[in-house]
């Protein structure tokens, strides 16, 4: 196919040109609000690579409530014209965070709702969220054992007492089902892959309640024996998983640290402290990945609710968010499977009896993210120059290239213009409930 600047040599004037997008969105409504696109074995809408206009052009990708996928658009750069209204203000001389990218889980449930589907209809989920022509996810997260999301409860070593973990081994879910799933999907991604681990609970005979699910937490006291073979729990994973050529970014200390310590929830949970977690790393789970063959591996704390943030930072220090983890990357039209009923929303619902997938709108909201925000891009300064109803975010890629996505909760359009003081305006219109991405060549 031909380039995008085949196209801008012919563009006489600034009309915004319609540019291919790959295959369309096979569009359907189950009664919402909006539209999912089907995909099977034999049609998935796609996304042609990523070709940036000229110096002096933009492409815009915009989807909408009303039924836009990632259409996308070339328009000029306008120079030397004043412009009216409100107006966005590109300014690279404020940076921010660097970040890290997007992505979601793959669960036992994912995995089984992946594998449900024929060889064609999996590729082109797995391509759906991973490849060029899809939306470009470079993390997943991976749970250590069962979740909620599993059909069954089971732990590394469910055999009371063994601290030294000689029975500690992987299960099918990781060895026949997870494991291929997400080597399939570093196989069809162009970008590097970070994998991250979590864990939901310990062997129950490590804990004070002597179960898998509801409030408890590890027998004694962090630096104790059994703290110390949850460490070395941790470092068992990594290695077994480096047996199938897997190796992780990171771990988070502990799934939702204060499930455990609060409520008797009924799925498998193990409760910290912000101080009992601190404690945990810093003389146990620490000193194991040191002294072991991942000492590499990034630990991050917290992994819990938005709303316990800022006690837990203060007790360890974290500035910025630099990217976005999403739950299940696919779940069953129930929502699950989910050992405990526990169903719930994701970006791709799966239809096994009719080999069929459904992209629903939040998986094309991500990709205004996962797709144009690579990681090592880095925020930059937008400043609006009056108040309004329009969240905007800027970032400058490692590839030189600027992106604005532009988010219009609201019931009505609104105008605008971006104006990056190096290359002139963009003169936008932002459709009600609609997020839109803005790239031009900065660099």
């Amino acid at each position: 196919m031909p380039s995008v600047c085949f196209f801008l040599c012919f563009l006489p004037f600034w009309p915004i040109l319609p540019v291919s997008a790959g295959k369309p969105c096979d569009a359907t409504s189950f009664g919402g609000s909006s539209v999912v696109c089907i995909c099977n074995a034999t049609y998935c809408d796609t996304m042609d690579p990523l070709v940036l206009p000229e110096k002096g052009h933009y492409l815009l990708y915009e989807t909408t409530k009303a039924g836009k996928r990632l259409e996308s658009k070339i328009g000029n750069i306008l120079t030397n014209t004043k412009q009216e209204g409100l107006q966005l203000t590109f300014d690279v001389r404020k940076k921010y965070q660097q970040m890290k990218g997007f992505g979601g889980a793959i669960t036992d449930a994912a995995a089984i709702n992946i594998l449900s589907l024929s060889a064609g209809s999996q590729e082109n989920l797995l391509r759906s969220y991973f490849s060029e022509e899809g939306i470009e996810y470079n993390i997943i997260r991976v749970p250590m054992a069962s979740c909620d999301f599993s059909t069954r409860v089971y732990t590394y070593d469910d055999h009371s007492g063994d601290l030294d973990l000689q029975h500690f081994s992987l299960t099918e879910e990781d060895t026949k089902m997870k494991i291929p799933i997400i080597q399939a999907a570093k196989a069809v991604s162009k970008r590097p892959m970070s994998l991250f681990a979590s864990p939901w609970t310990a062997p129950p005979w490590m804990k004070t309640s002597n179960s898998t699910i509801g409030k408890g937490t590890l027998k004694g006291k962090p630096g104790g024996k059994y703290y110390k073979s949850w460490a070395k729990y941790f470092i068992r994973f990594l290695d077994e998983y480096a047996k199938h050529n897997l190796t992780f970014w990171a771990l988070t200390a502990q799934n939702e640290p204060t499930t455990g310590m609060l409520t008797d929830y009924s799925f498998q949970c193990m409760g910290f402290t912000a101080e009992m977690q601190r404690d945990f790393i810093l003389l146990d789970l620490g000193p194991a990945l040191q002294s072991s063959a991942h000492k590499d591996v990034q630990l991050m704390i917290l992994d819990d609710q938005r709303l316990l943030l800022p006690y837990w930072a203060n007790v360890n220090l974290n500035n910025y968010v630099t990217g976005w983890t999403d739950w299940n990357i696919a779940l069953n039209l129930q929502g699950g499977p989910n050992w405990v009923k526990n169903f719930a929303d994701s970006p791709v619902i799966v239809n096994s009896h009719q080999d069929t997938f459904y992209k629903q709108p939040m998986f094309y909201h991500m990709a205004h993210f996962s797709k144009f925000v690579p990681e090592g891009s880095r925020r930059v300064g937008l400043d609006p120059n009056a108040v309004t109803e329009l969240e905007s975010v800027a970032f400058l890629r490692p590839d030189g290239c600027a992106v604005v996505n532009v988010l219009n909760w609201s019931l009505k359009d609104i105008d605008f213009v971006i104006w990056d003081p190096e290359h002139g305006f963009i003169k936008a219109h932002s459709p009600a409930q609609s997020i839109q991405s803005y790239l031009w060549k900065w660099q």
